[in-house]
């Protein structure tokens, strides 16, 4: 069996544009027929272009070669150039790979690809959503003045209310103030005076019911982290996502020692190398790669048994497409350490519209697909009827410094 072809999606996500602006999907076929796709979670570069990187990468290293010889391809994809380092866009283009030819050898084989990973621990998967407004498309953490379920109380709680009545058991929301490019910084008064005022409002609208899930997406120093924690200890947050930028996990490790909430972190790490520094310094207690730029499904199931021997869980990061969602529900399936897994609300929506089958889930739950490969099939002339057409970034953090 040989790939033969690849073809690369750029699919615009239309309001309220939950999981992103756009998705980037691939295409693989084999010289027998057989279709695989993928999704990288790539944010760098424009999508248009990171398209052509994926199909640069597949023409160098997979188109001609056997789909099962996954280690290969990493390997001579993770060394391109002289590099062999982690490289965010690179993994993400040869994640996208890698999870559609999983998607093809499951298919070959008849079996989901949880079979061939070890096969089924969970029959079904504990899930959690952000905290969506009710209509618009305010992105979690961008600049909006107006009043929303990131900086109203208020709104937070009712739509906190709402996933509960939905079945979810887990909510999260980063009311700490827009993220930075000149991160990290100090939390404001306000900044600290809103988080516990959000946070406490969730708590008293969901009590005991569910879970509360606080993110930052790396905007404070330690110090400025430390901080932050101590105002939200007495609400027993499940997790204190990603208090410091990703680039020193030296710095999160010192968050970690310093409080008693878990510190959850890995959306922008890539590969075995960059966890393998967080897990030898205890810096999290909680990991969350996300399949479309980990370095794909086997590299994340080697990330996963590494965590498992320091007792670290695992909770698939998900904001982006149904593709790396699918991917993350065949891994989660195999794993000891698996906490929870991220959905874009129910998968309902444009997620569900772009897959010939939607998701399942149910009362708060994710239930596995049976069906051979990803168990999802991309319909295409939906993703082809949206096609991204603008110049912003998937995510973007604010341009300017934020002013104390």
């Amino acid at each position: 069996m040989k790939i033969t072809d690849v073809r690369t999606f750029v699919t615009g996500n239309p309001p309220p544009q939950a999981g992103g602006r756009y998705f980037i999907f691939v295409k693989l076929v084999t010289d027998g027929g057989v279709v695989g796709y993928g999704e990288a979670y790539s944010a760098a570069f424009g999508p248009h272009l990171t398209a052509k990187l994926i199909e640069d990468v597949a023409e160098r290293y997979l188109v001609g070669h056997d789909p099962h010889d996954i280690e290969t391809l990493f390997r001579r994809a993770y060394s391109s150039g002289f590099s062999q380092r982690p490289d965010p866009t690179l993994m993400g283009c040869v994640s996208a790979l890698e999870m559609a030819c999983w998607d093809i050898i499951g298919k070959e084989a008849g079996k989901p690809i949880y079979k061939l990973l070890g096969g089924m621990v969970h029959e079904r998967l504990r899930s959690y959503t952000y905290l969506y407004p009710a209509t618009g498309s305010v992105v979690p953490g961008e600049t909006d003045e107006a009043r929303n379920v990131y900086n109203d109380p208020g709104l937070a709680a009712e739509a906190a209310r709402a996933c509960i009545a939905e079945g979810f058991t887990a909510v999260k929301f980063d009311p700490a103030g827009p993220y930075t490019a000149f991160g990290g910084r100090q939390p404001r008064l306000a900044d600290l005076d809103l988080s516990v005022r959000m946070v406490a409002a969730v708590r008293e609208a969901v009590g005991g019911t569910a879970d509360i899930l606080f993110g930052t997406h790396g905007q404070f120093t330690p110090s400025g982290a430390k901080r932050m924690a101590r105002a939200l200890e007495p609400y027993d947050p499940l997790w204190f996502e990603e208090p410091v930028p990703p680039d020193n996990p030296e710095a999160m490790a010192e968050v970690a020692r310093a409080t008693s909430i878990p510190i959850a972190t890995g959306e922008r790490l890539t590969t075995r190398f960059d966890f393998a520094r967080l897990i030898e310094l205890g810096a999290a207690g909680i990991l969350q790669p996300n399949l479309g730029r980990s370095g794909g499904l086997l590299e994340t199931k080697k990330i996963a048994a590494m965590a498992e021997a320091r007792h670290i869980q695992i909770a698939p990061h998900c904001y982006c497409g149904p593709i790396v969602a699918a991917a993350n529900i065949q891994l989660a399936v195999t794993l000891p350490n698996f906490l929870i897994l991220e959905s874009i609300r129910s998968f309902d929506g444009f997620h569900a519209e772009l897959l010939k089958t939607k998701i399942e889930w149910q009362d708060g739950h994710v239930i596995p697909s049976r069906e051979p490969g990803l168990g999802v099939e991309l319909d295409e002339a939906v993703a082809e009827a949206h096609p991204y057409e603008g110049d912003d970034l998937h995510l973007q953090m604010a341009q300017e410094p934020i002013q104390t």
